[in-house]
């Protein structure tokens, strides 16, 4: 999609502090991290959100839980743990119409919240 943020970031067209990147997918940190880590996961394939997915997608989808998996254990966090958010629409506080994960850690987390 021409206009959308996170497209041009991972065509690197906007500039990014890139944690991970394969054919599928990129990573970047967040500008504004709510945790000592917070990483963002994308696909390259524009899906808007999880809502937004279809059935020819599925490859995409299960492909990202590795993707977020390989990142997670480049970043470290694999050994004490992480977590992986979605935010689905507006009111879940989506501000990219853009699928992505973010990878939470570098510190304990209660529930709910960061």
């Amino acid at each position: 999609m021409d206009d959308c943020l996170f497209c041009k970031i991972s065509k690197g067209e906007i500039p990014s502090t890139k944690v991970y990147e394969d054919d599928d997918f990129y990573a970047f940190k967040d500008i504004a991290p709510v945790a000592p880590v917070h990483v963002l996961v994308i696909p390259k394939k524009h899906i808007a959100n999880i809502a937004s997915l279809t059935e020819a997608d599925a490859d995409v989808a299960g492909k990202m839980l590795f993707a977020i998996q390989k990142v997670a254990k480049l970043l470290g966090l694999d050994k004490d743990g992480y977590r992986v958010v979605f935010n689905t629409g507006e009111k879940a506080g989506q501000t990219v119409l853009h699928m992505h994960a973010h990878i939470l850690g570098g510190k304990e987390m209660a529930w709910p919240g960061v």
